[in-house]
């Protein structure tokens, strides 16, 4: 498809950037501590590092790492963080002493984090001392031998972070028992990185900066490859596209989304470390009125989300009487964002929420909307530049203006495939590098993308993956339960809800016990919310259930009960 999209493009946004500005993602914070020195990087629950703190607490973690972990170019660290101060700092120690990163949800469930460790091969994790009854339990079966531990309140000013952590331990019970022999504290691994020199590792494009985990459609979690190339080409791209919106040293985001998701580590963390801008990161964004408070006291420019979370702020009865005059730059991603909830932000804030698309395969940006655009318009943007899509259909042949099919997209930024999966990483691409997205989508005369619909079966909770085959393989293993089948229910408050079809072997199970067993085994958003028994499931001529009518039948029955 020609590039009809330039057209569109905002005054100044160059049509093409160089995927190779910097060798390595490495270079890109070095630079930005060096000329935001005094300057903040990162602020959480009271508390800041400058980029001067942050250079010298990574370059210790760094330091580590290689001499004591004794971990060498290329090797796997996962982190297991929420939004703590602590997480950029193992992210850039881990970065700086040219490893690969692999982000790991702390909400997992031991079967869910035993894959992704096995997978992953990693041999040092670094996790939040609440998570760790979880590792303990799957540990012996891991490549894992070196573990890093910290307590909320590790990075924090004294007496503020022992207060914090007596608090999580003994008051509120945060921290379930857990004992993992020759588990090192965070803190000391810092004092004694300090006093060891880091060792300059080359990296350069083609080396993998995250192993970034997401569902597979046809089995568990697979490793999307994003190297340096792809993350700095990325990072060139928002850059571009933001141009002279965002100010050198001036910004302050806030930073809800989990860093350990691909958006928020691309469009917050990465991005505006890259301008020299401050991330204000809040830990538990579940707690709205928390959040409020805190938005009340920050000045803040810019903000990232979920079509949910600005739904929750929007219905915050306080939400509406805080300051926004500094607020420049709202952009939503992870889900669609709701016409209703884009227009109440613009009426409240007086900031129009930008829809943004793309994928982890993507690293993840593709497409944004213009930043000078007044009004929510349906449309999740115009291709970023040196991005090129194809809307095509299943035999691969391109699809003209207006038609729907499936969007195909090539770029610098797009993966070089799935780790340890070559036959799944050939099954993503057409010929000539085009990456199947499995979303169809249409193509206006202007170049503006509207995705029509998501993948075939894919749930979207809260901006988060759920694959049906992961939630059924769960539930068939429960001793009673014969046949299953997991859709997506529209849901105001999440976006969609799972909902789960089975076929028993006999009465007498009932729908809170078969949540039950599935709290067992996923993480809360992909535990189906609701249970409907069947004496049988739909099926084609050949045996394979037919999600589709069971999915139309739950949202007939829910549009029958609006109505």
């Amino acid at each position: 498809m020609e590039r009809i999209w330039l057209a569109s493009y905002s005054p100044g946004v160059p049509a093409d950037i160089d995927p190779e500005a910097y060798p390595s993602l490495r270079e890109i914070f070095d630079r930005s501590c060096e000329r935001f020195a005094e300057r903040r990087a990162f602020t959480c629950m009271g508390a800041t590092l400058s980029y001067a703190r942050l250079d010298a607490l990574s370059r210790a973690f760094a330091a580590w790492l290689q001499h004591e972990a004794g971990l060498e170019r290329g090797q796997r660290v996962a982190i297991m963080l929420p939004n703590l101060l602590q997480y950029p700092v193992a992210l850039f120690g881990a970065l700086r002493a040219g490893l690969t990163v692999v982000n790991v949800n702390p909400l997992y469930t031991p079967r869910e984090l035993r894959h992704q460790l096995q997978d992953s091969g990693a041999e040092t994790i670094v996790i939040l001392e609440n998570f760790a009854h979880v590792l303990e339990a799957v540990i012996a079966e891991t490549s894992v031998r070196t573990v890093v531990t910290t307590r909320l309140g590790d990075l924090l000013p004294t007496p503020k972070g022992q207060l914090v952590n007596v608090v999580a331990r003994y008051i509120k019970r945060m921290v379930p028992p857990w004992q993992i022999p020759g588990a090192i504290a965070m803190p000391g691994a810092l004092r004694r990185g300090a006093g060891l020199p880091l060792r300059d590792v080359p990296l350069g494009p083609d080396d993998i900066a995250f192993l970034q985990y997401t569902g597979g459609t046809t089995g568990p979690a697979r490793g999307t490859i994003l190297t340096h190339r792809n993350m700095v080409a990325n990072l060139e791209q928002a850059s571009a596209w933001l141009g002279d919106a965002l100010r050198e040293g001036e910004e302050v985001i806030i930073t809800a989304l989990p860093l350990y998701h691909i958006f928020s580590l691309l469009a917050n963390c990465m991005t505006f470390i890259r301008f020299g801008g401050e991330n204000v990161l809040v830990p538990n964004p579940r707690d709205i009125p928390g959040f409020v408070r805190l938005l009340r006291t920050t000045r803040f420019t810019a903000m990232t989300g979920v079509n949910t979370l600005f739904n929750a702020l929007l219905n915050h009865p306080d939400f509406a009487e805080l300051d926004f005059s500094s607020l420049r730059l709202t952009l939503g991603g992870g889900m669609a964002v709701q016409r209703r909830v884009a227009e109440r932000w613009r009426e409240v804030t007086g900031c129009t929420l930008l829809e943004a698309y793309g994928l982890t395969e993507t690293s993840p940006a593709a497409c944004i909307n213009p930043l000078d655009l007044e009004a929510f318009n349906g449309s999740v943007g115009l291709p970023v530049p040196s991005t090129d899509i194809s809307i095509r259909d299943s035999e691969g042949n391109e699809l003209g203006i207006g038609e729907v099919g499936e969007l195909c997209v090539r770029g610098p930024q797009v993966t070089p495939g799935y780790w340890g999966r070559p036959e799944e990483s050939a099954d993503a691409f057409f010929e000539g590098g085009w990456l199947r997205t499995g979303d169809m989508a249409r193509v206006d005369e202007r170049g503006f993308v509207y995705i029509v619909d998501r993948r075939k079966d894919m749930i979207l909770v809260s901006g988060f993956n759920v694959y049906p085959n992961e939630v059924e393989d769960v539930l068939v293993t429960h001793p009673k339960v014969l046949e299953a089948a997991v859709v997506g229910a529209p849901d105001p408050d999440h976006g969609e809800r799972v909902c789960a079809f089975v076929v028993t072997s006999g009465p007498g199970v009932t729908e809170e016990e078969l949540i039950a067993h599935c709290r067992e085994g996923l993480t809360r958003y992909k535990v189906p919310r609701e249970i409907h028994f069947r004496t049988e499931l739909p099926k084609t001529n050949v045996g394979k259930i037919l999600r589709r009518a069971l999915r139309e039948e739950i949202t007939q029955s829910r549009t029958g009960s609006a109505a």
